[in-house]
């Protein structure tokens, strides 16, 4: 019998990059002024910025926990894992251009990103919300 042990430390080494590099390229991206330059600005992470960050770190839970189950195949995982990391690299993009805050219509925008990646995910590991009331024979997944 095969060991899936390899695929799985693939699967969580290609997850810790996914969510490392975003924030590692943003980090880095200040740090190559002279000497001569002005000082940069202290970044400010708000609440809206420190929530972004913790969804996006809840979605790539989610997505590595159904990888896990079984619930979802490799190629689903790493479709959802990029789709979070485009939203993380989106918002980190937004955030250093805007001295480290996120305007509204952004954050709304990339929250509804974000949600549909989790939706997506819940559609294909079966673990999507329920409708109806099971008088017609059964319930459905909604989405």
């Amino acid at each position: 019998m095969r060991s899936f042990a390899p695929k799985t430390l693939r699967t969580a080494t290609l997850t810790a990059l996914l969510i490392a590099v975003p924030f590692a390229s943003a980090y880095a991206a200040g740090h190559h002024k002279g000497a001569l330059d002005e000082a940069t600005p202290t970044t400010f992470y708000g609440p809206r910025e420190k929530g972004l960050i913790d969804q996006i770190r809840g979605v790539d839970k989610g997505i590595a926990d159904a990888r896990q189950a079984n619930t979802i195949t490799a190629a689903e995982a790493q479709r959802l894992h990029m789709r979070a990391a485009h939203i993380s690299q989106a918002a980190a993009r937004t955030a250093a251009a805007d001295h480290g805050r996120i305007p509204a219509p952004q954050y709304q925008q990339l929250l509804r990103r974000l949600d549909n990646v989790d939706q997506t995910r819940r559609a294909d590991s079966g673990t999507g919300f329920l409708i109806g009331d099971g008088a017609d024979g059964g319930h459905y997944p909604n989405g």
